[in-house]
């Protein structure tokens, strides 16, 4: 199971925030490029790249710290936040960018999404935020009526590559992951699931990877490396039963 530091810029900063709410925001660091270098350098094998700003405001705004890691990456990138539009998404992808994440996008406008897919096959994931198992868009500022399990099969079947599942109500919380509603939405799909939302210590890990057989590839961790209550090359050993207490 790939664990996925997660890099999240506001502001050209890197922050994290607490269950996606804006105005609880923790700076960790002002340089995005250098982050990134770091987590590389403890054995980082994919990074997810989020613009804050983009997302909430549906145009990209961190463009350049985006692509300043993505250019210098000797490992894949993702990212997502604001992109809206197929030449966004192009820009990306030819500026050293391996995966685009749609968010708003694949909700408001399936046609969208599946022309994103049929022209760039395998390389555009969606990232479904789910608050009390409800989708939500806008940088997780607005709610849907449209079941987050619901979102997740109609983004598969329109050519999603991968899955990107969030709780809202953990993310940033360190309370762990959703177990539950992962692992449903797992079993339900075809494609791989990233979990993300609440990782905080080995023992959340230790919980989740036995739901690799369901579909779950990879974990985005955040707020628990940067506060450092999860050390990644620990994290990285443990998902590749090297660690001396895995069952």
């Amino acid at each position: 199971m790939l664990i996925i530091p997660a890099i999240d810029i506001r502001g050209g900063k890197c922050v994290r925030l607490f269950q996606g709410d804006y105005y609880q925001e923790t700076v960790y660091g002002q340089n995005p490029a250098a982050m990134a270098k770091k987590w590389v350098s403890q054995g980082a094998r994919f990074l997810h790249v989020v613009d804050l700003d983009g997302a909430r405001e549906g145009v990209p705004r961190n463009r350049a710290a985006i692509l300043a890691i993505a250019q210098k990456s000797p490992v894949p990138v993702q990212t997502g936040g604001g992109i809206r539009d197929l030449a966004t998404i192009h820009d990306y992808l030819s500026s050293g960018v391996q995966r685009v994440i749609l968010g708003t996008a694949a909700f408001a406008s399936p046609d969208f999404l599946k022309a994103a897919c049929d022209r760039w096959p395998g390389r555009i994931a969606v990232d479904i935020a789910a608050k009390a198992g409800r989708a939500a868009v806008s940088g997780w500022t607005e709610e849907t009526s449209i079941a987050a399990a619901e979102l997740a099969r109609k983004c598969e079947g329109l050519g999603a590559s991968a899955i990107i599942y969030t709780d809202i109500l953990r993310d940033g919380t360190q309370k762990g992951i959703n177990l539950k509603d992962t692992q449903e939405l797992a079993r339900s799909l075809k494609v791989p699931v990233i979990a993300s939302g609440g990782v905080s210590t080995l023992e959340d890990l230790r919980a989740l990877l036995p739901l690799e057989k369901d579909g779950v590839k990879g974990v985005i961790v955040g707020r628990a490396l940067y506060a450092g209550t999860l050390k990644l090359p620990e994290a990285i050993r443990l998902s590749e039963g090297k660690a001396g207490d895995v069952g």
